[in-house]
């Protein structure tokens, strides 16, 4: 899912960085100086020049081909971040008791605005082909992990996420802004979700939420496996318990 141009004075240096920067996406890993300032919208000799400055920093680099890949020093700086690299080295021993057991895909994620970012991903053996990748963003709608967070969420935010057009994925992706809302309720009450087909049209994934030691949702696991294999109701324990495991990693009592 592509995000759109951060928010900021996008008229400053800064701003024309970060747009130079955010011209980069899964699907475009390596752009020509000319692709940077036409996604960008700047000219190309004021691309060129934050270019130049991005690689001397690190942040972008040019390889033998002249094309531009974004450069490891933001890697390194992205692990920093609390809620993405903390989180994830917290979760992983229990992220992958979950996937050793199951042998499905297990994920981790996050709320970041009105989206779902993942922070870790393991694949199971012989598991469902899944959309999703570390430092993918998603529709919180659509996946398990996106409606626990979406479900803990402030309700101004729920409301700006459900008055919005939903994108339909396949042909049991919910679009209604009722039954979401009431889907909402049930994962408040029942303390998991369940996302059938919503994504794909062989994946089923049950999530459930982690909590801080303030007792707030700030990321959620989830189980991933193919359609009609396994009924939802019989994995929702394992989710549920590696998801308290990682909430006591993180500090929270009981």
């Amino acid at each position: 899912m592509r995000r759109g141009h951060p928010a900021g004075p996008t008229g400053s240096v800064v701003g024309r960085a970060f747009r130079v920067l955010d011209a980069f996406s899964a699907q475009r890993r390596a752009l020509t100086l000319s692709e940077i300032a036409r996604r960008a919208g700047v000219p190309v000799s004021t691309a060129h020049r934050l270019l130049q400055e991005l690689c001397a920093w690190g942040a972008v680099e040019r390889g033998d081909d002249g094309q531009y890949r974004i450069g490891l020093r933001l890697w390194e700086l992205g692990a920093l971040a609390p809620r993405g690299q903390g989180l994830r080295e917290r979760a992983l021993p229990f992220l992958e008791d979950l996937s050793q057991i199951t042998k499905e895909n297990v994920q981790l994620a996050v709320r970041e605005g009105t989206d779902v970012v993942f922070i870790e991903r393991i694949a199971g053996s012989g598991a469902v082909p899944v959309l999703t990748r570390v430092g993918g963003r998603f529709a919180l709608t659509a996946t398990g992990v996106g409606l626990v967070l979406l479900a803990h969420a402030p309700a101004e935010l729920q409301d700006e996420v459900l008055d919005r057009p939903i994108k339909r994925l396949t042909d049991h992706t919910v679009l209604d802004p009722a039954q979401l809302r009431r889907m909402l309720a049930d994962v408040r009450s029942e303390g998991f979700a369940v996302s059938d087909r919503q994504v794909t049209a062989d994946a089923l994934s049950v999530a459930a939420p982690v909590q801080d030691d303030q007792g707030r949702v700030v990321a959620a696991v989830s189980l991933v496996v193919h359609h009609g294999t396994v009924s939802p109701r019989s994995l929702t324990p394992l989710v549920r318990t590696s998801a308290r495991a990682i909430s006591r990693a993180l500090g929270t009592a009981g």
